[in-house]
Parts: structure tokens; C-alpha cells; sequence
């Protein structure tokens, strides 16, 4: 039941975009363990003219980056799992986006069972269900 917000430089671009989900789907469920039919990926696109790294414009370094968080519940993921995931969805992102700069981050973020869940019903709800 993760849900992944998503960042991308460049132009909102269909292919792009169908091309993020597909890998986010696939490592989130292959990676992570997470079913399909209740992940949940938003993307957002912002000019390459607005977003700055080291104090400098992606436009004025011809580099691309992203950024996505992941809301997970706590205790379903080990650190290995995790670093995996990270690691292959970075080069997931440098196969898409290409020209990939270094500092293009994910944030894996363990949320508690009590205080995450979908459909009315918390995590921790389902669990003891």
C-alpha cells in the first residue's frame, strides 16, 4: 500500500512518465514486496530553470534529477532490501532521464501501522485482521 511522490526535471512527457511507473511498479513490488493493485505513484515535472543544485540551475549544468519519497509501513523492509531498492531505482532514473545528476535523491520512509493506511482502515488495523 505505498504511495511514491515523484519529481522529475524536464517537460511532462507521456513516454516519460509511463516509462517512471513501470519501474517504480516493478521495484516496489519485486524490491519491497509491495502488491501491485494497491500501489499508488504521483508525478510531478518541474522546468530544469527552476530547480537548482549546488547553487546552480540543472539548465546550466545540461543535468537531469528527480526526487521521490515512499511511504512504507515500518517493519516490513529490511536495510538490505531498502538499500537494493534505492540503488537500482537510481539507475533506473539514469536509463530514463539520462545525463543524471549525482544528487538525485530517495526517501524511503518508515511510517508506523497506527498512523498510515487506506480505504478508512489503518496498517495496524489490517494487521490484526
Amino acid at each position: 500500500m505505498p504511495i511514491l511522490n515523484v519529481k522529475v526535471s524536464g517537460q511532462k512527457n507521456i513516454a516519460t512518465t509511463k516509462a517512471i511507473h513501470e519501474l517504480l511498479l516493478d521495484l516496489t513490488h519485486r524490491i519491497l514486496g509491495k502488491k501491485k493493485e494497491v500501489t499508488a505513484i504521483s508525478i510531478d515535472y518541474a522546468d530544469p530553470e527552476c530547480w537548482m543544485v549546488g547553487g546552480k540551475l540543472l539548465s546550466e549544468q545540461g543535468k537531469n534529477s528527480f526526487y521521490f519519497d515512499i511511504k512504507i509501513t515500518d517493519e516490513t523492509n529490511t536495510k538490505d532490501e531498502k538499500a537494493q531498492y534505492i540503488k537500482e531505482a537510481f539507475e533506473g532514473f539514469e536509463r530514463i532521464l539520462g545525463n543524471l545528476h549525482e544528487e538525485s535523491y530517495i526517501y524511503v520512509q518508515d511510517v508506523r501501522a497506527a498512523s498510515y493506511g487506506y480505504g478508512g482502515k489503518t496498517q495496524e488495523y489490517r494487521y490484526h485482521h
